[in-house]
């Protein structure tokens, strides 16, 4: 990851939230990779419920966990786990949206998305981002494991997904929304 002021640059978490149906009418969140809490903090300030910001990365938890401090927030769960090998630790059916961004360029993106599946409630939302299929984007991952918006949906559908809805995060990313059937 670059550095946290470079990377806080590329995205209007916020804005980038609401697009992809993040509102006071979503309980709880899961966020896999959740980095220096680009998106919990302004996630957590939506919600109605908690959010549980999991990553690999000490030191990435820990400023998660100074923001929240600092913003008064109480209602971010901070989960140091290894997501990709030991699941996200939580209940089955117990959330309302999952948050995978920038993340499904990882071995076994299914994974990661059999896990999003089992964990979100009926009806609930996954919120997919990635960065644009473009070498000319700032940053990301290299183009050989960068994956199209048609892979991410092809996944999707293929671990039980329905219904993408799939939106231009300019300039550098798209996002898709999938539902829990």
């Amino acid at each position: 990851m670059p550095d946290q002021n470079m990377w806080e640059k590329f995205f209007d978490a916020e804005k980038i939230l609401t697009t992809l149906g993040l509102d006071k009418h979503i309980n709880d969140v899961a966020e896999f990779g959740c980095g220096y809490g680009t998106f919990t903090i302004p996630a957590a300030k939506i919600i109605n419920g908690e959010i549980y910001a999991i990553d690999i990365d000490q030191n990435v938890i820990q400023i998660t966990e100074e923001k929240v401090k600092s913003c008064k927030l109480n209602n971010v769960i901070t989960v140091l786990r290894d997501f990709i090998a030991e699941g996200s630790g939580l209940k089955d059916n117990s959330v309302d949206y999952v948050m995978l961004f920038n993340i499904l360029h990882l071995e076994s993106p299914e994974d990661l998305l059999k896990e999003a599946l089992r964990i979100l409630k009926k009806g609930g939302k996954l919120s997919v981002i990635h960065w644009n299929y473009d070498p000319t984007t700032p940053r990301g991952p290299s183009m050989e494991i960068r994956p199209k918006p048609e892979q991410c949906i092809e996944w999707a559908r293929d671990v039980g997904f329905i219904n993408p809805n799939q939106y231009d995060l300019k300039p550098y990313h798209y996002g898709i929304v999938f539902t829990k059937n």
